[in-house]
């Protein structure tokens, strides 16, 4: 063998084995995943679970080969801050996010730890990627409610109570995206003709003080933007829109499931175990700035009869027949 062909193998050989040396690396390795929810626990559950579960499924048993530091916001966005550079003083491989100020906040934080995010409205609008094809820097993740989709819930709303005329909107101020959709809900109602009133709510009592507003200016017809305050809050929605007697939609079937009305939005558990396939990539490898951002892709229709009596509200054939579940 020449001196030449020697180095050639050498060359070879090092090439070929670089691979099982980083994955015999990897495979020993305990990863950490920085879980900052915007949620209180209860009402984050559900995802949370979804997101556990999803990565068992890819190989990453907690306890064993991966770690999660979760922090809970309780719906007030002014701590996504603390939480997050806390989650990072622990040198976690990774942060998840669960809504737009969690993304911003984090974005703001690091530069070198990846981000995974979720429930981000319009991402390239609200400032988190300039790109959704192709996001670049640290951070990556899915778009969870489109302004464009969200016109739908006026649609639906009017189909279910035709002579609806004045509908309000409880969202979150402070929740960058949510203001995006309620922009995009008044020109729909512009165009319909239905008189808008976007109402801030960023807890409990905001939450009381709306449902006064409603019962004053005779509001008939009710939409809920998800978030933390209003996930937080669903049990109290729902029952102070039962007792005011307000059609109300919804864009998470957890409200329906509490006793509301209808709802129509993503597949929340499906879009969960997305954020774990992304986690699952950018341990192995992947840059989060080369993972394209995705954009819901299941959507729900969940509508409640029953409720609907209670209202005196009758259901159209046209929308039980469309919708994903009936819950009796």
């Amino acid at each position: 063998m020449t001196r030449r062909q020697f180095l050639q193998s050498l060359i070879v050989s090092f090439v070929l084995a670089t691979p099982l040396v980083a994955h015999a690396q990897q495979a020993g390795k305990v990863y950490r995943i920085g879980y900052v929810s915007s949620a209180s626990p209860q009402p984050a559950q559900p995802g949370l679970s979804a997101f556990r579960q999803a990565l068992g499924d890819l190989g990453w048993i907690e306890g064993q080969n991966v770690i999660i530091e979760t922090r809970y916001t309780m719906g007030d966005n002014r701590q996504h801050a603390a939480l997050i550079e806390e989650v990072l003083r622990l040198k976690v491989d990774v942060i998840v996010t669960t809504s737009t100020p969690g993304a911003l906040a984090a974005k703001a934080a690091t530069q070198q730890t990846p981000i995974v995010f979720s429930m981000v409205s319009d991402p390239v609008a609200t400032g988190v990627v300039t790109n959704l094809s192709r996001p670049g820097g640290n951070l990556t993740g899915w778009s969870n409610m489109l302004p464009a989709t969200t016109r739908k819930l006026l649609e639906l709303l009017k189909e279910v109570s035709p002579t609806v005329s004045r509908v309000a909107v409880l969202f979150d101020p402070g929740n960058p995206g949510k203001r995006l959709e309620v922009k995009a809900l008044q020109e729909d109602a512009e165009r319909t003709g239905i008189a808008l009133d976007p109402l801030e709510v960023r807890n409990l009592e905001d939450i009381t003080a709306a449902f006064a507003s409603m019962a004053q200016k005779r509001t008939d017809g009710l939409v809920t933007l998800q978030d933390a305050v209003t996930g937080n809050h669903r049990k109290e929605i729902v029952e102070l829109a039962a007792k005011a007697r307000i059609p109300a939609i919804y864009q998470t079937s957890e409200f329906v499931a509490a006793g509301g009305l209808m709802s129509y939005g993503m597949n929340m558990v499906a879009q969960y175990r997305r954020s774990a396939m992304y986690v699952d990539k950018i341990f192995r490898g992947a840059k989060p700035g080369d993972l394209p951002v995705e954009q819901p892709m299941m959507f729900e229709m969940v509508v409640n009869p029953r409720v609907a009596k209670a209202l005196g509200v009758t259901i159209p054939q046209s929308i039980l027949l469309r919708a994903d579940r009936v819950i009796e």
